[in-house]
């Protein structure tokens, strides 16, 4: 027997995608009736209907209309591994239109921008299209990394709502508290609520109009690692480009591939690497919200096993944590025999974190030649260069002291000697070009140390409503100035660390993450619980600060600690060193989860400002 069911277009995915899905009806001989239904959703196919297109679409929109003639999708599991909904890109396309339906009943202008909170979730997958079918531009906004910190982040919410000027904002029940708190008083927003309540809205019945390739496709937050977050205008050619060489070059995606992923929705990998570049592949994908992955990274890991996923990204910090975390007595049941593209990127990429996680999951199948670091950021979509896949990672060890004082990187001749080793990111994509300048713009030769520009077709039009930023950042002849430091070598990439995140001291160039290095190997310190920067007084005099989270609670281990360090950094770079220990969950960060060091350095300033005041006015008294 068949069952029918009209939905008439009034339902989310939630809904949809269970309707959609297998459903199993128990016959009991002894009635005369059906037993209630059973629904059972399984998750899209790896091989999918379709001739597969690699992204050779003019616009993110008519992307979708070809994936949704096949049979792929999106897979959502919950904490303990189970699917808990379906969207295939079928329905992401219904239920897109009939949103951006709604969306224009509000009587949003062709242009304006809306906000949505990404949540790991189909509704903010089909809300972010329905802005693109309704003309309208969406941005993507954070949930919260620290539950704790609720002022923060709405104040951080606030911040893109009027940064991105938002005319509409959404958020699933989970956070529409924190929006609404954060829109209060906002003079620009028509409305504010949840896909629940746009869905009870009525659609507006016109035409939906096809989106051209130099429309602004959305904004996409920068993390914040080192300044205030200011939204990147991405068009949609741009975009497509980016997806194309992502796709293509990068991936080289193929019949029978998929994606498993952890990302945030909010963060550009996230975004663009893990629900943008499959749909325009036409690949499936399965999903473990951020938060899952936190607590329990090995969900990830038995998604990639049980569902022969071949393409899976992380941040270091995700590979680090599935090192840590898992035990040996888990890789008996992990086949990760399957994951031939293990991309890597979106913060420095450490070699040993790489080696450490090869060597863990060597057993349960893992290839290290699996290994693909990347390098990109915000302002060029996402991708600028990628190794060559197959090939895993190549490293490259330095002198040290050479390519502190002297920014020239000479390779390592002599063991025993001092180095720095960092990881190769490969090469540019099609119709993109990099280059390392001196601080005077000119172009430097190889294994010479200077800033990394990008030149190429997915670089972003500018900063919105920021053209101060956009002028700094964009140079003549619409060369990106990535802020970050590194060196060619033989046509490939290597990325040293951030302009901004290297302290001068008495003329001596020092880099901050290696001071975080050198702490973060004393047993009381964690990984990414070490924040290091400088403080310049008013007679020009500068200090090299170092954050650390402590969970010690002993006066005379906190001491030990303190001396310690001071004097770690004075034997390594010949400077002092002022230690202050923290509260864990102190240390601000980004919306991906990365330390940042500007915030630090801001709070810093802050607490030591009020103390010094308190103790004005103690005096005083």
């Amino acid at each position: 027997m068949t069952s029918t069911i009209n939905l008439e277009g009034k339902t989310l995915s939630s809904t949809i995608a269970k309707l959609n899905a297998p459903l199993t009806q128990a016959f009991d001989p002894r009635s005369s009736s059906l037993s209630p239904i059973t629904i059972i959703p399984t998750p899209t196919p790896t091989y999918n209907t379709q001739a597969q297109r690699l992204a050779d679409f003019e616009t993110l929109t008519a992307a979708l209309e070809y994936a949704a003639v096949g049979n792929a999708g999106y897979n959502f599991y919950d904490a303990k591994g189970n699917l808990r909904s379906v969207l295939s890109y079928q329905a992401l396309r219904q239920n897109a239109r009939i949103s951006a339906e709604r969306l224009s009943g509000l009587g949003l202008a062709y242009g304006d921008r809306v906000a949505v909170i990404a949540d790991t979730t189909p509704e903010f997958v089909e809300l972010f299209f329905a802005c693109r079918y309704a003309g309208l531009i969406p941005f993507a906004m954070p949930v919260p990394v620290n539950l704790g910190s609720h002022a923060i982040y709405v104040q951080q919410l606030r911040g893109m709502l009027e940064g991105g000027q938002a005319s509409a904002a959404l958020a699933n029940v989970d956070y529409i508290g924190f929006l609404r708190e954060a829109a209060e008083g906002s003079q620009g927003l028509r409305w504010v609520g949840t896909p629940e309540e746009l869905g009870k809205l009525s659609p507006l019945n016109i035409p939906l109009q096809a989106n051209h390739p130099d429309e602004t496709a959305y904004l996409q937050f920068t993390s914040g690692s080192t300044r205030t977050p200011r939204g990147v205008i991405i068009t949609e050619r741009a975009l497509m480009s980016n997806l194309r060489g992502i796709v293509r070059n990068g991936l080289g995606i193929r019949p029978g591939d998929r994606c498993a992923s952890w990302l945030p929705f909010y963060h550009d990998m996230g975004l663009v690497g893990m629900v943008m570049a499959p749909m325009v592949a036409q690949v499936s994908v399965d999903y473990l919200a951020t938060r899952d992955f936190a607590i329990r990274p090995l969900q990830w890991l038995r998604l990639i096993s049980r569902n022969r996923a071949t393409v899976a990204f992380s941040q270091p910090f995700g590979l680090k944590l599935c090192t840590l975390r898992v035990r040996d007595s888990d890789l008996e049941d992990l086949d990760l025999s399957s994951w031939r593209a293990a991309g890597v990127g979106a913060e420095m990429i450490r070699p040993e974190t790489l080696r450490n996680f090869a060597e863990k999951f060597a057993p349960a199948g893992f290839d290290a030649k699996a290994f693909l670091p990347c390098y990109g950021l915000a302002e060029s979509t996402l991708a600028v260069t990628f190794s060559q896949i197959g090939q895993g990672f190549q490293s490259l060890r330095v002198d040290a002291s050479t390519l502190v004082d002297r920014k020239v990187a000479v390779r390592l001749q002599a063991e025993g000697r001092k180095y720095s080793e960092f990881v190769n990111c490969g090469r540019p994509l099609p119709e993109h070009t990099v280059k390392i300048v001196d601080e005077n713009g000119m172009e430097l030769p190889d294994l010479r140390v200077g800033s990394v520009l990008v030149h190429g077709s997915s670089i972003m039009t500018g900063y919105f409503n920021n053209p101060e930023d956009t002028q700094k950042t964009l140079q003549p002849g619409n060369w990106l100035d990535t802020g970050d430091l590194g060196f060619l070598f033989e046509g490939d990439l290597y990325v040293t660390g951030r302009r901004t995140d290297v302290i001068i001291v008495n003329g001596r160039n020092i880099r901050a993450q290696d001071i975080e290095e050198l702490a973060e190997q004393q047993p009381e310190v964690r990984t990414r619980e070490a924040s290091a920067f400088g403080i310049t007084d008013a007679g020009d005099v500068t200090t090299i600060v170092l954050v650390i989270e402590c969970r010690l609670t002993s006066i005379t281990d906190r001491q030990s600690l303190t001396g310690r360090l001071q004097r770690l950094v004075y034997m390594a770079f010949g400077v002092n060193c002022l230690v202050e220990l923290v509260p864990p969950h102190t240390l601000p960060r980004t919306s991906s989860g990365k330390l940042s060091r500007f915030a630090a350095r801001q709070g810093f300033i802050q607490r030591t400002t009020l103390t010094d005041q308190l103790s004005a006015e103690s005096g005083d008294n």
